[in-house]
């Protein structure tokens, strides 16, 4: 996993002029890479998926389909455990898959293996776009920790506002249009079509969020480093009373 770069604190809402581009493209995208979990990130949303619907297409056994799905994330959410890596991405997967799996094998319905994460996807894709139509985008609050500048960007620095208000709204519609196609497929289509589609539409409209939200923040103001400011407010602290002691 990426480690974020510590940032120089900067001035509220201003651009540091000696801060070179170079920088500020590597701080977003290792916070990207952090925070959306990185190309393996999206193997393991997607594998799961296409083991289920290859499997479920060969023999139209969802049992089967469900519970090999389900054992490959687990193999894979407990790679990430071995390799210490963050709790957040080594059970989100599982949990999808557990549900989805339960759904299917319950209802005896393949395409409601599917319809976890698809509630999921618009359940992101409105809060991405009411939070950003409120003035207070959802991206945010999520790369907000990873930047260190938690919510210093609502107050302080107006041009991160804006580029977190334009990502939100660009992840919120491209959601919502990969909604708008997977939907009609499930009430409509067949749990091989639906399976194939959520597939093809896993990793290309993510890419395209990470790359707009990239873009945006690039070009934004650099984040205030607001943990570097408590830590140097508690070192001046420390330091007036130990001269007057």
């Amino acid at each position: 996993m990426a480690s974020t770069p510590k940032q120089t604190p900067v001035q509220d809402g201003q651009h540091d002029p000696e801060q070179p581009d170079a920088t500020a493209r590597a701080v977003t995208e290792a916070a990207l890479f952090e925070a959306f979990g990185g190309v393996r990130g999206m193997v393991e949303t997607t594998v799961p998926g296409l083991i289920f619907v290859a499997i479920y297409t060969a023999d139209h056994d969802i049992k089967i389909s469900a519970l090999a799905a389900l054992a490959l994330s687990v193999v894979m959410g407990a790679a990430r455990l071995a390799q210490r890596d963050t709790l957040k991405h080594a059970f989100s997967g599982i949990f999808g898959v557990a549900f989805g799996a339960v759904f299917a094998m319950m209802s005896g319905n393949a395409k409601n293996f599917y319809l976890p994460g698809m509630l999921y996807t618009l359940g992101l894709a409105v809060a991405y776009i009411v939070s950003a139509a409120a003035g207070f985008p959802l991206l945010g609050l999520i790369l907000g920790p990873v930047f260190r500048e938690n919510l210093s960007w609502r107050k302080r620095n107006p041009g991160r506002l804006k580029a977190y208000t334009k990502a939100s709204w660009a992840w919120g519609l491209i959601l919502l249009a990969k909604s708008a196609i997977l939907f009609p497929l499930y009430w409509w289509g067949n749990a091989t079509q639906l399976g194939w589609v959520k597939v093809a539409l896993g990793i290309p409209p993510f890419l395209l969020s990470v790359y707009l939200t990239w873009i945006f923040l690039v070009k934004a103001p650099p984040p205030i480093d607001v943990i570097a400011e408590m830590e140097e407010a508690e070192k001046a602290e420390k330091a007036r009373a130990s001269s007057a002691s």
